[in-house]
């Protein structure tokens, strides 16, 4: 196979079934859970091979943009393009938005490998002979899917039924299945034809845009109208958000898969999951001999079969068993491993209770495309926030109607513009910002700069800032 493949990349995701890490504003699929990458990276590494793929497409929304930006830069990995959805719409829009503009950018033979950013998957040999499987049916005009070998009943994934072998070695799709319940599960894994569907496809441009002009006109009208109205901000492309929401919001499996006479799937026994609840990150997960997978600063005593996660604080469990015990900057879960999936209800009691909800949404580091900063301390006036800045990167020019700021530098070099003075700051250093006074904070140097900012004022949201000069785009 001589092709490249264009990877789209879906990564606008919200789930927070992996709570307390996962949450609205910080998905699982840019958070670090076992290793020293995120979902997202791993991803990108995976159609990181010129010799088979070009660079990739990813589709987001606004308020992960600079996030997927800063990751693919800290490894180096180039981007062919980032669309930001104006509204979520699931799958079907998204792709249809990412083959009309790969349509553009290459040919109507252009293979795209279409996947989740939020998967775990071993990357091996058997991984890439899929992939070429994949390749070579689409380019024989079928819109193929891969069918990851069930290694045990489970109620949590839809399944495809394979059907008739084809020379690619793919098969026909029979027919696909909703989430079954356990009996059922269980009857099509010993019937040995079954697959889990994992949401990962591959088509051609021009096959993909001729079944949803047949299967989903809208989908692809509103698609195409988005894109050639979308707005270049930068590294981004908007796509015009009046056109986009007039795309039913259904997935790509209800739109064409589902429906089409030329769906294929790719037995595919390499490791995969969704890391859909934190049963199955201990399932992925390297276990000791008793059983247990933790991560982070952990003492675990007399314990089995149990996961322990932390990000933070140091986390001490004993006598413990099936049990997953999971810390994060202000929260921590504990629960049976057997009932982690029931976790989107503890959410959701949480996000209704006015005194929790802000614990499901944003974590106390918020990450910003210039570094970021974690709440450290409130009160009543005044509150104590660790800000971090990328070498070379500088926030924005920028003013506040009802704070002043206190600056102490504890690493790095900071060059702090106050009005018309510019003026360089080094550790242990200090500088005072008067209220309603215009001012920028960059880092010139080659580390990361780390700071003290206490605020203090009659109003401390985030929302007072007057941006007045921001290479980021921001207003």
């Amino acid at each position: 196979m001589t092709q490249k493949i264009v990877p789209v990349i879906m990564a606008g995701g919200k789930g927070t079934r992996l709570w307390p890490l996962s949450r609205a504003a910080a998905p699982k699929q840019f958070i670090q859970f076992i290793g020293d990458k995120t979902l997202f990276q791993e991803t990108l590494q995976r159609v990181s091979d010129p010799a088979l793929y070009e660079a990739p497409v990813v589709l987001t929304n606004e308020e992960f943009r600079f996030l997927v930006a800063e990751q693919a830069r800290e490894l180096d990995i180039g981007l062919a393009a980032i669309l930001l959805e104006p509204v979520a719409r699931n799958t079907a829009a998204a792709v249809a938005a990412a083959a009309t503009l790969v349509s553009k950018r290459f040919d109507q033979d252009t293979i795209m490998h279409v996947l989740g950013s939020d998967y775990e998957i071993v990357a091996d040999d058997t991984y890439f002979d899929c992939v070429r499987i994949a390749a070579a049916t689409a380019a024989e005009g079928k819109l193929v899917t891969f069918g990851i070998q069930p290694s045990e009943p489970a109620t949590g994934y839809g399944y495809i039924e394979g059907g008739e072998a084809l020379p690619t070695g793919a098969r026909t799709v029979a027919r696909f299945i909703e989430k079954p319940p356990l009996a059922k599960a269980e009857e099509m894994l010993a019937a040995g034809s079954f697959y889990w569907n994992s949401g990962m496809f591959m088509f051609s441009v021009s096959r993909l845009i001729d079944e949803m002009n047949a299967y989903s006109p809208q989908t692809m009208k509103a698609a195409q109208e988005a894109l050639a109205s979308g707005k270049t901000d930068l590294d981004f492309t908007r796509l015009d958000k009046a056109a986009f929401a007039e795309a039913p919001n259904i997935s790509i499996d209800y739109a064409i898969m589902e429906k089409t006479s030329n769906a294929a799937v790719v037995p595919s026994p390499f490791k995969w999951s969704d890391l859909g609840s934190w049963d199955s990150v201990w399932k992925s997960g390297s276990r000791d001999e008793h059983g247990n997978v933790a991560a982070g600063n952990t003492t675990v005593v007399n314990t089995k079969n149990s996961l322990i996660m932390t990000h933070g604080v140091h986390l001490a469990v004993q006598g413990m068993d099936d049990i997953a015990v999971i810390a994060s900057e202000d929260a921590v879960y504990v629960g049976r491993l057997q009932d982690s999936q029931d976790v989107g209800n503890l959410v959701k009691m949480l996000a209704a209770a006015p005194s929790t909800s802000q614990l499901t949404e944003t974590h106390p580091t918020s990450y910003r495309p210039w570094g970021g900063y974690t709440s450290v301390l409130n009160g009543d006036r005044f509150q104590v926030k660790r800000i971090f800045v990328t070498p070379g990167k500088k926030l924005s020019l920028q003013k506040h109607h009802h704070r002043s700021e206190h600056w102490i530098v504890v690493k790095g070099t900071a060059e702090v513009t106050i009005g018309e003075n510019v003026q360089m700051l080094r550790e242990n250093e200090s500088v005072y910002i008067p209220l309603g006074e215009i001012h920028r904070l960059a880092n010139p140097g080659k580390i990361m700069l780390e700071l003290i900012e206490v605020q203090t004022g009659s109003y401390l949201g985030e929302d007072d800032i007057i941006r007045i000069v921001d290479e980021f785009g921001r207003s």
